[in-house]
């Protein structure tokens, strides 16, 4: 009922600005945390390009507008990405869609658990079976009807992977080993020169601007520094100070979005 739905968000929205308040007394960060606007229920966040999309408990998808939160076509969705590809995302069942002209169009072939639009056009994506498979920028970008996709293999085998347009890609294995590509070529999704990065995580997401967070097993947030075009693994990880555990998260134009275990929806930035 509203009124429940009305009462739960409040109670919601006072915890988060409790705990952060709490958090930051007396104490000054590099980084500072704010209430994002609220939706009930959010497990998964992504950013790109100035978008910010998002789905819910309920595998709802939508979009910030605002300071509200929109429906997101009609379908439901397990994971959503937007970035320079357009917005794309996998359901239940791991088929992978496009958002086209107001809704998400299916695409045959390949299935995806998580799909990943971050990269300079191209869309990369964890199979069921966790082998991670790359979408061409040319095709990706053509995709307007429901039809065939033909993914290329990059041969290796991850529970998460991110892209950005610059420095290349990071994943994360099933025994949350970190792995960065010395380069990646979108127009023909070649990745070379694979790389074991120091630490552990569960997920790793990359900015359009280079920038590249992980979430580890125990909710905290890490931000790799020192990454350029001629160290694209950057040098050592710094952790970015939230005092709430984090279930999931993303990076855009300068704020960090999460997600904590409990629902709530933050923005971070220096």
């Amino acid at each position: 009922p509203p009124k429940v739905y009305s009462r739960l968000t409040d109670i919601m929205k006072g915890v988060a600005v409790f705990m952060l308040v709490w958090c930051y007394l007396g104490v000054t960060y590099a980084w500072t945390c704010k209430e994002a606007p609220q939706h009930y229920g959010a497990v998964q966040i992504d950013a790109g390009q100035g978008k910010v999309v998002m789905r819910d408990r309920n595998n709802q998808a939508y979009f910030l507008s605002g300071s509200t939160w929109y429906n997101l076509g009609t379908v439901r969705l397990k994971h959503v990405s937007v970035g320079p590809a357009g917005i794309w995302g996998v359901d239940a069942s791991n088929k992978v869609y496009k958002y086209v002209a107001g809704n998400f169009v299916v695409s045959a072939g390949f299935t995806m658990q998580q799909v990943d639009a971050g990269g300079a056009g191209q869309v990369v994506g964890v199979s069921s079976f966790n082998g991670i498979y790359c979408l061409k920028s040319t095709i990706a970008s053509a995709y307007k009807s429901a039809g065939i996709l033909s993914w290329d293999s990059l041969s290796k085998v991850l529970i998460y992977y991110s892209c950005g347009p610059l420095y290349g890609c990071w994943g994360t294995d099933k025994a949350h080993r970190i792995y960065v590509t010395q380069q990646f070529k979108p127009k023909i999704c070649e990745a070379c020169g694979w790389a074991v990065v120091d630490g552990a995580a569960k997920m790793v997401e990359v900015g359009t601007d280079g920038n590249v967070f992980v979430l580890n097993a125990h909710g905290d947030v890490y931000l790799r520094t020192g990454i350029s075009s001629g160290n694209p693994q950057g040098t050592h990880w710094t952790q970015i100070p939230i005092c709430l555990p984090i279930s999931h998260l993303s990076y855009d134009l300068g704020k960090l979005w999460v997600i904590t275990s409990g629902g709530t929806i933050l923005q971070c930035s220096q």
